[in-house]
């Protein structure tokens, strides 16, 4: 495809998601597991976390940082978030050119019944390897059909309801043939490490807020404690326990900044029996307090 023809696909992807689009962030649409995205205003970088998705970028661009790699993409481009890993981001938008997106969520039932309707394989080298959480990939013709399509339905609330399932499996299959297939194969070949180490994260989404050990985490993804603390580092770059951490306070910033939560009501939900420790610790990883992260909401409430 042709720089003009690459530009005019995204123009004409942008538009079909910009009257979805009704407030800024991401927002759901009438088919379960499906956001829009649009941002028109550039975002300084900041902690974040996503569920394990595809991110479609149309219009607009996010820089992605995961320890020492830096992802760049922008329009034409998406995001496989193979496993939900914190790391920075940094939004690039504009009122004249506003970010729009679209984000799938990768479902590991539907996509485990695709692979074995293509009728691929098991692979021992898949199951030994430890992929990359998050990568990136151009658009191909396959994937930019499938997302069109998913988009158009997202429309009509009848053709969502008919059709939408339908129309993410399409997306989920032009994924696996895309050149980022082997993170998600690896996701569901269960005797692989990455899957047990997705199987664990998944536990740890769940049970967040209660009290919860490196050992109960192994066991999760049946592994012995060596074995798991080595392998969940390497695919998050973090030890369990840090990770925890970080989960409870992007789960607390939700609460103060979205759901108008007290300082001390978010810490409890979070896990938090300390609310000094909690108001500590959130300063050091947001670099303001959790009351500052309330004060636009008061404003508005005022």
């Amino acid at each position: 495809m042709s720089v003009t023809t690459f530009s005019e696909a995204n123009r004409a992807l942008a538009q079909l998601i910009e009257p979805l689009a009704t407030c800024p962030g991401f927002l759901d649409t009438a088919v379960p597991g499906v956001q829009v995205l649009s941002w028109d205003h550039y975002v300084a970088s900041s902690p974040q976390i996503y569920e394990p998705s595809l991110i479609v970028l149309a219009q607009g661009s996010k820089l992605a940082r995961l320890g020492p790699r830096t992802l760049e993409y922008g329009a034409g481009h998406y995001l496989v978030q193979a496993l939900s890993v914190p790391f920075m981001c940094e939004t690039f938008a504009t009122p004249r050119m506003p970010l729009y997106g679209v984000a799938v969520s990768i479902e590991p039932g539907m996509l485990a019944e695709l692979i074995q309707t293509m009728g691929v394989p098991a692979d021992v080298s898949v199951q030994a390897q430890t992929p990359e959480s998050m990568t990136s990939a151009r658009l191909d013709a396959a994937m930019r059909e499938a997302l069109e399509q998913l988009v158009r339905c997202l429309h009509n609330p009848v053709d969502a309801r008919v059709l939408g399932k339908g129309r993410v499996r399409e997306v989920l299959y032009a994924a696996l043939r895309g050149p980022q297939a082997g993170a998600l194969r690896a996701l569901i070949e269960q005797h692989g490490h990455f899957a047990r180490i997705g199987a664990a994260l998944q536990y740890l989404r769940d049970h967040y807020d209660q009290p919860l050990t490196v050992e109960q985490l192994a066991e999760q993804a049946t592994m012995s404690v060596s074995t798991f603390h080595e392998h969940f580092k390497r695919s998050t770059l973090l030890s369990p326990l840090q990770y925890l951490k970080r989960l409870r306070l992007l789960k607390a910033q939700q609460m103060l900044a979205g759901e108008g939560m007290s300082v001390a009501q978010a810490g409890l939900h979070v896990g938090y029996q300390s609310a000094s420790q909690f108001s500590r610790e959130y300063k050091r990883y947001f670099d303001r307090s959790p009351g500052q992260e309330r004060a636009p909401l008061a404003a508005l409430a005022g």
